[in-house]
């Protein structure tokens, strides 16, 4: 297998291969968080669509590589891997941290003359906007674990198994550094439409803070509130698989007329 080949299987995860996909959706994680959180959308999808859920270095079966704490590394790595992939019409979902990755992804690939359908941001304030107090990668070990537990994004089992939550930790630091020293002007815009997702009560983001992404994008924008915290998208993911869903039918639409 060629060193591409390899790169593109550590990167990109298929839970339901398909070959006879019109669109792709490339789904990205929040921080501490992993591909197969993925995998009830790509099972809601497929197979019509080509659900790739990305897998960041330093977690699960990549934990032996080391975890990328800077967003310029983590972004070009990503579009990288996924300029090598089969051509498809592409959008991206991506959830809390793996909104912002979406957002530079997005503008990396658009520089380089691909044009993405839409940016699903979920779970995060507007790119250019940030928060003094944000420093948990600073914190010691049981502050982090106990921001994770606080915002309950993990699967019980593993938040109450205190070996293997240790065990992430390294790759938890460094997503909270990439998410917290992640700067971006207000003039940073994508092309593509973008589609925000908020938890009316998400502690780490107000309305108004969602409603901020509006000013980067030069195409359509809206914005979907939903009732819940941070990991609301967990309590409305049949409504949010059938928006998705909706959205690749649009397209199929469009290009059969």
């Amino acid at each position: 297998m060629s060193q591409p080949d390899l790169a593109a299987d550590l990167w990109c995860r298929r839970y339901r291969p398909t070959r006879n996909a019109t669109a792709r959706l490339v789904c990205l994680p929040h921080a501490g968080g992993s591909a197969p959180f993925f995998l009830p959308v790509a099972a809601a999808l497929s197979p019509g669509v080509d659900v790739v859920a990305v897998q960041y270095p330093g977690r699960q079966d990549r934990r032996g590589e080391r975890p990328l704490g800077d967003m310029d590394a983590l972004a070009d790595s990503i579009v990288a891997v996924l300029r090598g992939q089969p051509e498809l019409p592409v959008t991206f979902f991506g959830h809390s941290l793996g909104a912002i990755v979406g957002f530079e992804v997005v503008r990396r690939l658009e520089a380089a003359g691909h044009s993405p359908v839409r940016l699903f941001a979920s779970g995060r304030r507007a790119p250019s906007l940030t928060r003094d107090n944000e420093t948990v990668h600073l914190r010691d070990d049981d502050s982090i674990l106990g921001e994770v537990r606080e915002l309950n994004g993990t699967a019980s089992a593993v938040l109450s198994d205190d070996e293997l939550m240790r065990a992430a930790l390294p790759a938890l630091r460094a997503d909270y550094q990439v998410a917290e020293t992640y700067r971006c002007a207000v003039s940073d815009t994508a092309r593509c439409p973008i589609t925000v997702l908020t938890g009316d009560s998400d502690p780490k983001t107000t309305l108004d803070e969602a409603n901020g992404w509006a000013q980067h994008t030069t195409a359509a924008f809206d914005l979907r509130v939903f009732t819940g915290g941070h990991f609301f998208l967990t309590q409305h993911a049949d409504a949010i698989n059938e928006m998705l869903s909706r959205h690749f039918q649009a397209g199929r639409a469009r290009v059969s007329s």
